[in-house]
């Protein structure tokens, strides 16, 4: 199975997407992909890790190359978040683009048992980018439309309440 979990900045897509992992059976795995580069990412990343503190999940730091996560066989992830990760894809020396996000999903997918994604809306704001962050926005476009259509279930959170665009709650 694949849910994959869609929202803005502080919609509740994360606390969504732990409570949906959480009520599965089985090992849990968070794969976290936010490098830890300055002080709002180390305060995001420690705001998660007290979230799902003790509530039993093997956390698993991996910012580039999805392919090749030890992910247990069978295990129910989490991928916390497909923005940060393109992010690292396509800015990142060794970085393997587009084509890495979504090759290692699928990758991620043939391993695991449930495979929950969260990711970030975009292209709604209205705003006036430059061209490299268009090209960002695209790309993370390009890669929801793709997910969105392999995934079981697609929910939106927005206000902390989930929306089901696909696949039964």
């Amino acid at each position: 199975m694949f849910t994959l979990v869609i929202g803005g900045a502080a919609s509740g897509k994360s606390e969504y997407a732990e409570a949906h992992t959480l009520s599965l059976s089985g090992q849990k795995v968070y794969l976290a992909t936010m490098r830890p580069s300055d002080g709002e990412c180390l305060t995001r990343i420690e705001k998660h890790r007290l979230q799902r503190a003790g509530k039993g999940f093997e956390t698993v730091e991996r910012y580039t190359d999805l392919s090749g996560t030890p992910v247990p066989t069978g295990a129910n992830v989490l991928l916390e978040c497909v923005g940060n990760l393109l992010a690292n894809e396509l800015y990142e020396l060794n970085g393997g683009g587009t084509n890495a996000v979504l090759y290692g999903t699928d990758t991620l997918l043939s391993r695991c048992r449930h495979l929950t994604v969260v990711t970030n809306e975009v292209c709604s704001g209205g705003a006036d980018y430059d061209e490299s962050t268009l090209f960002y926005l695209r790309e993370l476009a390009h890669i929801n439309r793709t997910l969105a259509a392999q995934a079981d279930r697609v929910v939106e959170v927005v206000c902390g309440l989930p929306h089901f665009w696909k696949g039964a709650p």
